[in-house]
């Protein structure tokens, strides 16, 4: 795993329907690999497909697949006081994000995440979760016109970049879900790959997986690998299944999420593989989640599809955790399936 290359995509700013510095990023190290002109695309959404000749004609046509938005919040009004409202692109918890620091716009403007003083709380509101109509964006402005200066509806409120080792071989950052896997399939379009191979960088999962059966429906593979980072629930408080996957229990392999029912046999050849090669593995405890295998599964004419995912604490928030060994695993299995997806009965 590049962990360099993993800071420095984490650190880019690109929620749903924009997810230019990301791909802004990836077209670059796409031609420094020495791709032929025709093998990289770009469609109308600004999914990223790629093909990559192998060492061999592949028997079966794979994808494998990561998206570049991450989950962040959007200006959508701005108060006489100058304060900002917004709401959330994609599934990001309300009480996550208050008191945050956060930057705003193309400006990159500091901003902090404000809501009413506890003490100013009805005893009814304090029970409640909060809400993003509770809360604000503060950028030190004393009116709206003094704001609309500098802001405008629509611009994007994004959380700082702040990607660092963390602890004994954990890693935090922003954005993680899904630069990770962005970051998977940059290292294996580097490689020497053994077969024909397609690749896919796709938009707007947060908010409805919708680049990934746009890109499906161009490829059109008989089977599909998500790279992906999944919610790992183990922290203090939460026992058994409701843990769903653990940090330091290896890639997580899915055979049900809340939009997928994953294909027995793909689930039972990367179990399989892993065994052979001794790489770490689980799988989840819970349904729970779910990622762009929902919409890729019933692209063209049906695809088979495994999820490939990176067990992380605190996703969607401004700063999530991995460790470095399950990454490197999902990695690994990432590789070798590259090859066993062709070569085995599956």
């Amino acid at each position: 795993m590049n962990w360099i290359e993993m800071k420095t995509l984490c650190g880019l700013c690109g929620t749903s329907g924009r997810e230019h510095a990301v791909r802004s990023y990836i077209l670059p190290e796409l031609e420094q690999i020495g791709l032929p002109e025709d093998a990289v695309r770009v469609d109308r959404l600004g999914n990223v497909l790629v093909h990559k000749k192998g060492a061999s004609a592949a028997k079966r046509r794979v994808l494998f697949s990561a998206h570049m938005d991450e989950v962040a919040l959007m200006v959508t009004d701005i108060c006489e006081d100058g304060a900002l409202c917004f709401d959330a692109v994609g599934g990001v918890n309300a009480a996550a994000v208050i008191g945050r620091q956060v930057t705003v716009g193309e400006q990159k403007l500091p901003g902090v995440i404000g809501s009413k003083p506890v003490h100013l709380l009805s005893a009814d509101a304090r029970k409640k979760p909060a809400e993003m109509s509770g809360l604000c964006c503060d950028i030190g402005t004393e009116s709206k016109e003094e704001s609309l200066r500098l802001v405008q509806p629509g611009d994007i409120i994004y959380f700082p970049e702040n990607a660092c080792d963390f602890g004994d071989g954990s890693f935090a950052s922003k954005a993680i879900d899904d630069r990770f896997g962005c970051a998977v399939l940059l290292a294996m379009l580097r490689s020497e790959l053994p077969y024909d191979t397609d690749f896919a960088f796709v938009v707007q999962e947060e908010v409805g997986l919708r680049g990934a059966g746009v890109a499906a429906n161009q490829v059109h593979p008989e089977i599909a690998v998500v790279l992906e980072a999944t919610t790992a629930a183990d922290i203090p408080g939460s026992e058994g299944s409701e843990r769903v996957c653990t940090l330091g229990g290896g890639a997580v392999i899915s055979l049900i999420d809340g939009r997928t029912v994953y294909d027995k046999a793909l689930y039972d050849l990367a179990v399989s593989v892993c065994a052979e090669q001794g790489i770490p593995q689980q799988t989840k405890t819970k349904i729970a989640g779910g990622n762009d295998a929902g919409a890729i599964q019933h692209a063209a004419q049906g695809v088979r599809v495994m999820a490939v995912s990176v067990p992380c604490r605190y996703l969607h928030a401004p700063v999530s955790v991995i460790r470095k060994a399950d990454a490197e695993s999902c990695e690994k299995l990432a590789f070798a399936l590259a090859s066993a997806l062709q070569e085995k009965t599956v």
